[in-house]
């Protein structure tokens, strides 16, 4: 990479690679939790990754890019760790406290993705695309509270009685 250009098409295609890479990570981990609470929030961020997935094309599209160019690593690594620990596990309860700690982990990655893209193109002068990136990141921040609120008001104390 040479040029600022060169780094946004990067960053945006490794944002694609991990939300969908993400999106798969969730299926499994919502059919795997116990928690209805826990259910449904992963089902709605699910549908709330479908349209960031969305945005991230679209951005594509106005940088004249193809989506599709990076595997990110960083989520790779991040859901074989979260699969490799449920394989371990043998309790619902303690699952469903591991379910989010793994999930908080897949979000903290994509926290500082997209705060770093955005930056990013707020500096290359993109203000469109640093806004559809602003977006996503205030939804990454919501999910992570919310499974903050989950694992602090009843999943982890459950866990912890086990």
């Amino acid at each position: 990479m040479k040029t600022m250009q060169e780094l946004m098409e990067h960053t945006i295609q490794d944002l694609y690679s991990a939300e969908t890479q993400a999106l798969d990570a969730m299926t499994e981990l919502a059919e795997r939790a116990t928690s209805d609470p826990l259910r449904q929030a992963f089902q709605v961020h699910m549908r709330e990754t479908e349209r960031q997935v969305q945005r991230l094309e679209q951005i594509a599209q106005q940088m004249g890019i193809d989506p599709d160019g990076e595997t990110c690593m960083a989520m790779q690594g991040l859901v074989e760790e979260a699969q490799d620990l449920l394989s371990q596990l043998e309790d619902d309860q303690l699952a469903d406290a591991a379910i989010i700690g793994a999930a908080q982990k897949m979000e903290h990655y994509e926290i500082a993705a997209y705060g770093t893209a955005r930056t990013l193109a707020q500096q290359a002068g993109q203000e469109q695309v640093a806004d559809l990136l602003q977006q996503t990141l205030k939804e990454e921040k919501a999910t992570d509270e919310k499974l903050t609120t989950i694992a602090t008001s009843q999943v982890n104390s459950k866990a912890v009685q086990k």
